[in-house]
């Protein structure tokens, strides 16, 4: 029996779940060589919305943030959570993107990259599988786990048959809203090592729903060779189980992760001060570290939750909420039962938004519309025919791969960026996030700029005061 991995989640999704990805690379920079020590598997540290946060909210190259980790980080794999054929962005991109993104990702550190689309649907896996088994990156690709009609053990072991044959190299659950349950985990994990047994299997859950500890015990117990946790000041609530106790509990068992509690101990006093920070500046707030019933109730992840109570306070529409959580599963059951991740769970719940106010479809935002098109693939159920011409008219709707309908795209986004262009990864940057994107280099002129005026005039400090 193979002792437990862990991957350590702190650089990426511990804090996307609790903060809104707002952790600056200067505020990882002096725990990286501790983290390194540990003995980790892995250390989730970058593509989610990570990679957005950067360039939008903290004025910060994310491709420097990863040479920076990589820099620190001699002896402990780092991986990335990479969207499938939306890279790390919002839309379908041209084969040629995700391959150039993939390329760069790796020659920059990334070691695996767990790949996964919103749909499960595995056309849009295929380049993005193809292009890291190129780079002899490690292809590890995760299918959304989610509750409703289809959604059986049978469904999830049939899936990743399909992926074995793709060439990938190890599987995740990626239970993003907390949803499973041990004996369901322990079910399923059982399931997958009987039928692919060489296939390892890594659990990715969240603690929203109070269950993650005891799902991620019971997976163990049933084979899973890699469980993701978070160091225990950002753990819990919408983040991972807490990484310390999960290895308390396992040694001197067969599963026994072999990680030193104290060399954790040193990991989780910085993160302790960190999170101290974050309490009193208000980025982390105490909402999201309680037990949430609506995530078993509704099937809603914390983050969505979290973007549906902005949206109603927005609107002046607070009192809504309870309507609005109601009315998400009917919006998910119209459209297919997709997995409620980004971006199927804010564009579904917009649009329970939308029928909660204005009254069931008769505003319908041009993302669902996309959705029930086919924009981002085959839904995991059929739509309703009737229900589909209802929203999109007499439009075709998309059977295709979506990306078999775009052009190469990578040479007219380089002439476009061109004028910004100072490293080979600038112009993926604004692939993703044009318009973020060009607020940032611009900035990033202006500061080279300033720099090259106090360089020439060693007195400008003087006369600029």
């Amino acid at each position: 029996m193979a002792k437990v991995k862990i991957c350590e989640t702190v650089l990426r999704d511990s804090h996307q779940s609790l903060v809104a990805t707002r952790m600056t690379t200067e505020e990882m920079l002096p725990i990286l060589k501790a983290l390194d020590e540990v003995g980790y598997h892995s250390l989730e540290a970058w593509g989610g919305a990570t990679f957005d946060s950067c360039l939008r909210f903290l004025n910060e190259d994310p491709w420097q943030r990863l040479r920076t980790i990589r820099d620190n980080v001699k002896n402990t794999k780092l991986q990335m959570l990479f969207r499938g054929q939306n890279i790390l962005g919002y839309r379908h991109y041209a084969d040629d993107v995700v391959e150039y993104f993939v390329q760069k990702s790796i020659a920059n550190g990334i070691d695996i990259i767990r790949i996964f689309d919103a749909l499960n649907d595995e056309r849009n896996l295929r380049t993005a599988i193809n292009a890291t088994k190129k780079e002899n990156g490690h292809v590890q690709v995760a299918f959304s786990y989610t509750t409703g009609p289809c959604y059986t053990t049978e469904y999830f072991v049939n899936y990743t048959k399909r992926l074995v044959d793709m060439g990938v190299d190890s599987i995740c659950i990626k239970d993003m809203a907390g949803l499973l349950k041990p004996y369901a985990a322990e079910e399923l994990v059982k399931a997958l090592k009987t039928e692919i047994p060489n296939l390892p299997v890594e659990l990715h859950t969240h603690y929203t729903a109070g269950l993650a500890s005891m799902t991620a015990l019971k997976a163990i117990e049933a084979g899973c060779d890699i469980i993701d946790t978070a160091i225990s000041p950002l753990a819990l609530g919408t983040s991972q189980p807490p990484t310390e106790p999960i290895v308390a509990a396992l040694q001197g068992t067969p599963y026994d992760t072999g990680l030193d509690l104290e060399k954790l101990n040193v990991v989780g006093k910085y993160f302790e001060a960190l999170r101290e920070k974050y309490l009193e500046n208000g980025l982390l707030s105490p909402k999201v570290l309680k037990v949430d019933v609506n995530a078993l109730l509704y099937q809603v992840p914390g983050g969505m939750l979290s973007n549906l109570i902005s949206q109603l306070k927005n609107l002046g529409k607070s009192d809504k909420l309870t309507e609005v959580l109601e009315e998400v599963p009917r919006v998910r059951a119209d459209a297919g039962y997709p997995p409620l991740v980004t971006p199927s769970s804010q564009i579904v719940g917009t649009q329970a938004v939308f029928n909660v106010i204005n009254g069931r479809y008769k505003t319908v935002t041009k993302e669902f519309k996309g959705l029930i098109k086919g924009e981002y693939g085959q839904a995991p159920m059929e739509i309703d025919p009737e229900f589909r011409k209802q929203i999109i008219g007499n439009e075709e709707p998309i059977t295709c791969r979506p990306a078999d309908n775009i052009a190469p795209e990578l040479e007219n986004l380089k002439k476009k960026a061109a004028d910004y262009i100072q490293q080979d990864e600038d112009v993926l940057s604004y692939a993703l996030v044009e318009q973020v994107a060009e607020k940032f280099f611009e900035k990033r002129r202006e500061t080279q700029l300033a720099l090259d005026s106090e360089n020439a005039d060693p007195d400008a400090k003087i006369h600029s005061v």
